[in-house]
């Protein structure tokens, strides 16, 4: 039997992000301006950005996802991403990548966002 590459046990569901890179505070503190509208936390505490990556060259590719594939701004954040991040000094480009898998569940959110939410 023949593993699929994307699905090799053992691997993480969620890529991990660039942590060491000098703009990926920066970049999570662009994600952390964004909100989803229907709920009063940004999209970061929320836990829907999955992956930071910061290429050598300083290109963003941020991996996410919505709190339900329905959701009304679907087609619009990954722009409002986008625009925050571009507007980095520093930043060379940004591209957003919407995903369903894992999906997301109110696990994924931070303690800060589950307080602000009244779950803590």
């Amino acid at each position: 039997m023949t593993e699929q590459p994307d699905k090799i046990e053992g691997a993480p569901l969620i890529r991990p992000s660039t942590t060491d890179h000098p703009l990926y505070e920066g970049v999570v503190d662009a994600c952390r301006t964004v909100f989803d509208p229907e709920i009063p936390v940004n999209i970061y505490d929320l836990g829907l950005v999955y992956t930071v990556e910061i290429s050598s060259e300083n290109v963003v590719d941020i991996a996410m996802t919505l709190t339900a594939p329905g959701c009304p701004v679907a087609g619009e954040m990954p722009g409002w991403v986008e625009t925050a991040v571009e507007a980095l000094p520093g930043v060379k480009e940004v591209k957003v990548n919407m995903t369903f898998d894992p999906p997301w569940g109110m696990e994924m959110m931070s303690d800060e966002a589950r307080l602000e939410l009244g779950f803590m």
